[in-house]
Order: C-alpha cells, then structure tokens, then sequence
C-alpha cells in the first residue's frame, strides 16, 4: 500500500500543481532561482484530488488533536482548503489576512474567532515557513491557543524546520519534496541526470544556481 505522501506527490504531479524544470529554472517573487514551482490552489479544479486531500487534512486534525473548536485557513491559497476541512468536521471556520484589510473594521482575521478557542491552522504550501507563522501570530494574539498546522507540501528547508521550532508550533504536512523527487524520477517525470541539481537546490535555494 503507497504511503500517503507518496499519494499526495503523485497527484501533484500528474495535475501539474507542481513543475519541475531544473534545465529552465523559475524566478520566485522572493527573487530565488528554483528547479521547481508549486501551485496547489490547481488541486481545487480536481474533485478526487481535491476530496482526499480534504478527508486526510480531516483524519488528521480528528487523529492529532481531536475536538478542536476553529479551522483557519492561511489567505489567500489556503482559504478554500481550510473551509473544506472545516466542512468536512462541521466546524467553524475562519481566515488570517496577511496584513489588516485597508478599509472598514480592518479586519486582520476574517470570520468570528473567540478568546479561549482551539485552532488547527491549515496551509497550502510551507517554504520558509514566515507567512503561515505571522498567521499563526495573529490567531495567538487574538486569545486563542494553535494546537498545530497543516499543510499540503513542504519544502522541507532546515530554516522552516528552525521557525517553527522557535515559534512552537507542531507543523504536519500530507507530502514533501524528498518525497516528490522520488516520485518524479520512479515515474520518469525529471531525470536521474537532474536529480544532483534538485538536491542541491534544496540545500542552499537562496544561493542555487542552474
């Protein structure tokens, strides 16, 4: 039986949600060089895809934490995860704007979140892992404790692995990117000729070249 990440980096791949091209690298918005490019929000268009991410984001949270009282999603690419999984456990949902909306009550998180409350997080995608933690910030700021996050694909950088260590937060993640680039070469997606480039980036993206 296939683990669950070696699922999860299957059908990334195969609905292209994810782009490996080590040849002809992508420029992130941070400015880094990159062999690859993940965009999970694809997973929205693919019913099955999208359901079982859904039903293991819901295993887990019921596995891991049990009766939490919030969902939050991580805006924007995490909103309609979020609200699935909050669907999917009958709970209430709420999302954490990157900075305060500009206009009228300024809303920093959106949706009705109380002090005392018990929040699982959920993330499309961890990189550096700064984002989702300021999300996470946010939510403790607002009186509530954060049992953990969750998030479909990591990049599995020591830096995320640092952050959330000193921010305190329990991070589980349905697929990596060890485990993609194991997939992407079983199934004849990159390369064994690419592969020393890809582990290499993973080491050092910030200073990668092609």
């Amino acid at each position: 039986m296939e683990k669950l990440a070696e699922i999860v980096a299957k059908q990334l791949l195969q609905i292209k949600a994810i782009k490996l091209q080590p040849a002809n690298p992508f420029t992130w918005a941070s400015g880094w060089i990159s062999p690859i490019y993940c965009d999970n929000r694809k997973t929205l268009s693919y019913p099955e895809v999208r359901n079982f991410i859904k039903i293991q984001f819901a295993r887990l949270v019921l596995e891991k934490y049990g009766d939490v009282d919030v969902i939050a999603g991580v805006a924007t690419g995490a909103i309609a995860q979020g609200a699935l999984v909050a669907d999917a456990l009958g709970k209430p949902f709420v999302y954490v704007r990157s900075s305060p909306k500009g206009h009228g009550l300024e809303n920093l998180i959106e949706g009705d979140l109380k002090p005392g409350q018990k929040v699982v997080v959920i993330e499309d995608l961890i990189s550096t892992g700064g984002s989702s933690l300021k999300a996470v910030e946010a939510i403790r700021n607002n009186g509530c404790e954060v049992m953990g996050m969750m998030a479909i694909f990591t990049y599995g950088f020591s830096v995320a692995t640092e952050n959330f260590a000193k921010a305190n937060v329990e991070l589980t993640t349905l697929s990596s990117y060890q485990q993609l680039i194991e997939m992407a070469v079983s199934a004849g997606d990159v390369s064994p000729d690419n592969v020393t480039a890809l582990e290499e980036w993973s080491k050092d993206p910030a200073n990668w070249k092609k």
